[in-house]
């Protein structure tokens, strides 16, 4: 019997390898051709041609659509990564330049809230010790990676498995806080007529109903409570900041307002704690803990945040 061929780099199909993923990645040879803005008889030729080369089908076409094979599905990640790193680096090249060779640019992205109380009175520690270390931050407001990919992530999410290095900054207790006359205003009524009498300020997450948090809250502890109601802002931080202006009852993460707490300027009037089953993870490539920069700060961002809250932000 004849050897097997073994593909090497000389001669691997990179168009191919191109219009099977565009395809892949849509399940469709419409939208692949769209999105490399190629006809689809060409992806289709594309397609074969791997085919061919490999001995083994990567689609099932169907009559209600195209599906991957388990030769295409174990191919189609490896080959997705290799051309989300090779667009990576090209795009770090093309930020880089004219800038000194000893100089580069990490992309962090970080919630709103975690970067306004924990990441903004830190970062300039980390800049002031590491002055050739350009940071671009950016933001979004929802729940888990989001969609421009950065070089380091710390994202709002429940625990999960994935292929990312994952490291937990800290799992998220919740409780009602206010300010301290609204406390003392209410003082002796249980926590549901608390709840019932006061405005409650919600968190609005991307794709989440706007009163979700008070609803699961509400239900692990067994409240007859209208959660629908009150104001909702697009930060943790905004709610908060409403709430120690005298009005009105946010539900928030004890650990990430652990200055205002201890400054007295929030209160937390009842001991109703919960865990609320979501935390913050620094999320990053397995390949890039080879890059000194992306270590460097991943191991600070873990210092940092296993530092007592109040300790080292100044309030």
């Amino acid at each position: 019997m004849p050897a097997k061929p073994i593909i090497n780099r000389s001669w691997i199909p990179l168009n191919a390898l191109r219009a099977f993923e565009a395809v892949g990645r849509h399940l469709s040879f419409t939208a692949g051709g769209q999105a490399l803005n190629v006809s689809q008889s060409a992806l289709s030729r594309h397609v074969q041609t791997l085919e061919s080369l490999l001995g083994s089908p990567l689609l099932i076409r169907r009559p209600h659509g195209l599906e991957l094979t388990a030769s295409g599905q174990a191919l189609l990640p490896a080959i997705s990564r290799s051309f989300d790193a090779i667009e990576r680096e090209m795009n770090e090249i093309i930020r880089n330049r004219g800038r000194p060779s000893h100089q580069r640019t990490l992309r962090v992205h970080m919630p709103p809230s975690f970067l306004q109380q924990i990441a903004i009175p830190a970062l300039k520690y980390f800049h002031r010790q590491y002055p050739d270390i350009l940071i671009d931050v950016f933001s979004s407001n929802g729940t888990g990676m989001p969609n421009e990919e950065p070089d380091v992530a710390v994202v709002y999410d429940r625990p999960q498995v994935s292929q990312t290095v994952t490291d937990l900054l800290w799992m998220i207790d919740v409780a009602p806080v206010c300010a301290p006359e609204i406390a003392e205003a209410h003082k002796g009524k249980s926590l549901e007529q608390f709840l019932r009498d006061n405005e409650l300020l919600h968190v609005k997450l991307e794709g989440q109903a706007r009163g979700i948090k008070w609803a699961s809250y509400a239900q692990q502890l067994g409240l007859d409570v209208n959660t629908d109601r009150g104001l909702a802002f697009d930060t943790a931080s905004y709610a908060t900041s409403y709430a120690i202006s005298g009005a009105g009852v946010a539900l928030t993460d004890l650990n990430l307002f652990a200055p205002e707490l201890a400054a007295g300027r929030l209160v937390v009037p009842y001991d109703a704690v919960i865990d609320e089953g979501y935390g913050y993870f620094l999320i990053l490539r397995p390949e890039d803990l080879a890059d000194p920069v992306v270590a460097l700060f991943r191991s600070w961002m873990i210092e940092h945040c296993a530092r007592p809250p109040a300790a080292d932000r100044p309030i």
